[in-house]
C-alpha cells in the first residue's frame, strides 16, 4: 500500500537536560577525573549493543561508550557537517583518484577490550559485513543500512595500519557516513551475533553489566587511545520507560540526563522551575512525525487533494499551539543552522510553480514531491523541525 508523508514535524528541536552536580567544575575550570554519571533509557536495549543491527537511538546512544568509529562528527558541533569531522580510530585519512578512494591511516597501539590490537583487517571485516560481500566471513541477523555503501566497490587492507575505501564513482559525501553514530568498527575475532548481549569494543567506556530490563553499567576503559581520557569514572543507563516517572526521576535526581527527544519543551520549563540547577540545551535531532495517508484510496488518490491538504495545513501556528514554540519551520533535512542541506526559503512559492508548469504541460502525473505522487510516496518534504529537549 503506498502512502504519502507529511511531515508537520522533523528533526524536535531539542534540550540536553543535564543535572549540575555539586563539586563539577563550571566553565573555564579543568575538568578532574573521577565521578560518575546516570542516564536515563526509555526502554531495554532493542538489539542488545548490535549497533549494525538496529535502526534506533534506544541501541545506538547506549552502546556508543563501548565502541569507536573510523571517523565520528565532533560532538561540541552541534550541526553535523563535513568540517565537523574528527579523527577516531583513523588518525588521518586521504580521498585520492577523483573522490574514488578514500585511504584510512590507523592510529597504533590502539587495541580492544579484550586486550587484542586493532589492525585494518577489523575495519574490512566490518565493511564486508555491511556490504554483505561473497567473502564475508558473517551475516548480520538484520541489516538496516545496506544501501549506505552501495557505491562501495571494495574495501581492502594494505597493511595493518592502512585500508582503503574503493568507489565506483566519486561520493565525498562517504565520509559523512562513516562519522555517524551508526557505524562503528566490530571486532573481526568476535562473532558479530555476540554484540546482542555483550560488547567488546574500543570505546572510552568497558561494559560492567547489563542486567536487562534495569540497567545497562559502564567503568573506565583505562586503555583508551585518547591519552588523559575518559574523565568519568563510569556511566549508569537506567531504564525507566513511562515520561512521567522519568520526568520525577530527572527532577528528584535519580538521573542526571534525559533521553534524548524526550523532554518537550513545557515539560523542560516546568522542571527547570523546580529544578533551577538544572541545565537545558538546544540542541537539533532528526526526530520526524508524520501525517500519513492512503495514496491508493480516494480523496488522497488525486495529487491535487493531497497538496490541497499540504497546504491547508498552517505550519506556524501548529508550532504555536501544538509545541508551544518548540519547534521551527523544516524540510525534509534539517535546516540552517541545525542542518546543512534542508531549503526554506521561497520553498512554498517553487513547489506551487512547478506543480502548475507540470501541469500547463501535461504532466500531472510527477505532482509535486512535498504530496506524494500516484505512482510513489514521499516522506517528510514539507515539515517542521521540532526540537524536544534532547541529551
Amino acid at each position: 500500500m503506498r502512502r504519502s508523508h507529511f511531515a508537520p514535524v522533523a528533526g524536535w528541536l531539542s534540550l540536553v537536560v543535564l543535572i549540575v552536580l555539586a563539586g563539577s567544575p563550571t566553565l573555564g575550570q579543568a575538568p578532574k577525573h573521577g565521578g560518575g554519571l546516570t542516564l536515563r533509557l526509555r526502554e531495554d536495549l532493542p538489539q542488545g549493543f548490535a549497533i549494525h543491527e538496529t535502526a534506533t537511538i534506544s541501541t545506538m546512544w547506549p552502546a556508543m561508550p563501548c565502541f569507536s568509529n573510523l571517523v565520528l562528527f565532533d560532538p561540541l558541533k552541534s550541526t553535523h557537517t563535513m568540517d565537523a569531522i574528527i579523527s577516531e580510530l583513523a588518525e588521518r585519512w586521504s580521498w585520492q583518484d577523483h573522490y574514488r578512494s578514500l585511504v584510512f591511516f590507523l592510529r597504533t597501539g590502539v587495541r580492544w577490550h579484550d586486550g587484542k590490537p586493532v589492525s585494518a583487517r577489523d575495519v574490512k571485516f566490518t565493511f564486508d559485513l555491511l556490504r554483505e560481500t561473497p567473502d564475508a566471513s558473517a551475516r548480520l541477523r538484520i541489516n538496516p543500512r545496506r544501501d549506505w555503501y552501495a557505491n562501495v566497490e571494495a574495501v581492502e587492507a594494505i597493511d595493518p595500519q592502512t585500508v582503503v575505501f574503493r568507489l565506483k564513482r566519486p561520493q565525498p559525501s562517504l565520509l559523512l557516513m562513516l562519522a555517524s553514530g551508526y557505524t562503528p568498527i566490530y571486532a573481526a575475532h568476535v562473532p558479530p551475533a555476540s554484540y546482542r548481549t555483550g560488547c567488546v569494543g574500543t570505546g572510552p567506556f568497558k561494559l560492567k553489566e547489563w542486567r536487562k530490563g534495569e540497567f545497562v553499567e559502564y567503568v573506565k576503559n583505562p586503555d583508551y587511545f585518547v591519552k588523559g581520557r575518559p574523565y568519568l569514572a563510569g556511566l549508569r543507563y537506567l531504564i525507566i520507560g513511562e515520561r512521567g516517572t522519568a520526568t520525577a526521576a530527572l527532577q528528584a535526581g535519580r538521573v542526571d540526563t534525559a533521553f534524548p527527544g524526550q523532554t518537550p519543551k513545557p515539560i523542560a520549563e516546568r522542571l527547570k522551575k523546580a529544578v533551577p540547577q538544572l541545565v537545558m540545551t538546544p540542541v537539533n535531532t532528526s526526530v520526524m512525525d508524520h501525517l500519513v495517508v492512503n495514496t491508493k484510496k480516494p480523496p488522497f488518490d488525486n495529487a491535487k487533494v493531497r497538496l490541497a491538504l499540504s497546504c491547508a495545513i498552517d505550519r506556524r501556528a501548529l508550532i504555536d499551539a501544538v509545541y508551544q514554540g518548540g519547534a521551527v519551520l523544516g524540510a525534509s533535512m534539517a535546516s540552517p543552522p541545525y542542518g546543512g542541506w534542508g531549503l526554506l526559503d521561497k520553498l512554498e512559492e517553487a513547489r506551487f510553480f512547478l506543480w502548475h508548469l507540470r501541469e500547463e504541460n501535461g504532466r500531472t502525473e510527477l505532482g509535486p514531491r512535498s504530496v506524494g505522487t500516484p505512482g510513489g510516496s514521499a516522506s517528510g518534504d514539507l515539515a517542521f523541525s521540532k526540537h524536544p529537549i534532547d541529551v
